[in-house]
């Protein structure tokens, strides 16, 4: 699906052969290519599909349908974590931006197919959990994903930022996927986060990627490249296990939440180091998985982590599907808040938990939106 798209790649490398040609019409002001390089959101370094795995990709293509209505998926639970399925149309209200909107179509147990990608820190603080979290991440998939309905794609990361396999719905792809990823310790590397000191390295800036966990660009990346590209009308997310220390991403906290909206991906987060207690970020963790409609893990064994992929599954399928066309008809590329509100007061007594995406990109004209800002 994310190698097949000959035709786009050929006409963009006409645009990219006559933009060379003109040359000299350039921007007189234009960056150092250097510079640009540097400022540049890391990629994901993407493996050549084979022969075979190229056909598979492209007969797969979907065509995007646009709409005027704006879907949004909720789950409630209640005190003890239970799905609630005894939410009614007229027992809520949708407002963007402050303002209440009509709704136009409203159904429970909503059942849509999964876009999944499993986000794998390799960094020195999962060196002795990582095994942990692979076998977990097989169990999730293997039980998760339906035969011609569900897709997942696996991302490894440390400095740099590697696509260990794109989105399939071929599972025995996915356990030869999960079981490639490793942990590479950086030059010096003794065991612990601990390096000799004095230890040349291998090169500087590959040094500082070996030794460094990129967890805003992974997000960014994927979000781009992966999600972006999954089939229409899928309930997308990413899931990421990492403990949310980020040492050198090229982007910021908020762009990686700002990618991952316009993808429409829920990002979850199973925050988890070296024997379950490395100096987790959960503050971070806890954020940017708020801001995007998820939620964060922290697993204090593996019971625990087995358990946080089983929660996450349940929310992916029991869920809510509530439409609405936006009052506001800007196509300005703005960002839109949502809030769902209960208007019933027995279901208000219950205070149940909603977990929904707190807002979306506006489709625009090619405007810069604005952040979100997390």
């Amino acid at each position: 699906m994310i190698y097949g798209r000959r035709f786009y790649f050929s006409l963009f490398w006409l645009l990219l052969t006559a933009l060379v040609a003109i040359g000299p019409g350039r921007d007189s002001h234009a960056q150092d290519p250097s510079q640009q390089q540097k400022n540049r959101p890391r990629q994901i370094t993407k493996p050549s599909p084979t022969p075979e795995e190229d056909i598979t990709l492209r007969s797969d293509e979907v065509i995007r349908v646009d709409t005027a209505l704006t879907n949004i998926l909720f789950t409630a639970a209640d005190k003890q974590n239970r799905f609630m399925s005894n939410i009614k149309r007229e027992d809520i209200r949708v407002l963007e931006d402050g303002v209440p909107q009509e709704i136009f179509a409203f159904q429970p147990n909503v059942d849509l197919p999964l876009s999944l990608a499993i986000l794998i820190d390799t960094s020195a603080s999962e060196e002795f959990t990582l095994p942990e979290e692979k076998a977990a991440a097989r169990s999730f998939l293997e039980s998760v994903l339906r035969a011609n309905k569900d897709e997942a794609a696996i991302v490894s990361f440390t400095g740099e930022v590697t696509l260990e396999q794109g989105l399939t719905g071929n599972v025995e792809r996915l356990r030869h996927a999960i079981d490639r990823v490793t942990f590479v310790p950086p030059s010096g590397y003794i065991g612990g986060g601990m390096t000799v000191p004095g230890t040349p390295p291998i090169s500087g800036t590959q040094q500082t990627l070996a030794g460094g966990t990129a967890i805003w660009d992974a997000i960014y990346a994927t979000s781009k490249e992966v999600m972006s590209d999954s089939a229409e009308h899928t309930r997308r997310a990413i899931i990421l296990v990492t403990d949310g220390e980020d040492t050198v991403s090229q982007v910021k906290m908020a762009d990686a939440v700002d990618r991952a909206l316009k993808a429409d991906a829920l990002i979850y987060a199973i925050g988890i180091g070296d024997r379950y207690h490395y100096n987790i970020n959960s503050g971070a963790l806890k954020k940017i998985t708020e801001r995007t409609g998820g939620r964060a893990y922290f697993p204090r064994n593996e019971g625990d982590l087995r358990e946080a992929f089983d929660q996450i599954q349940r929310e992916l399928r029991e869920q809510y599907l509530v439409a609405y066309a936006p009052s506001n008809k800007a196509r300005d590329g703005s960002y839109r808040r949502i809030t769902i509100e209960l208007t019933s007061a027995d279901l208000r007594r219950e205070n149940p938990r909603l977990t929904y995406r707190p807002g979306y990109f506006a489709k625009g004209s090619g405007a810069q939106p604005a952040s979100t800002k997390p």
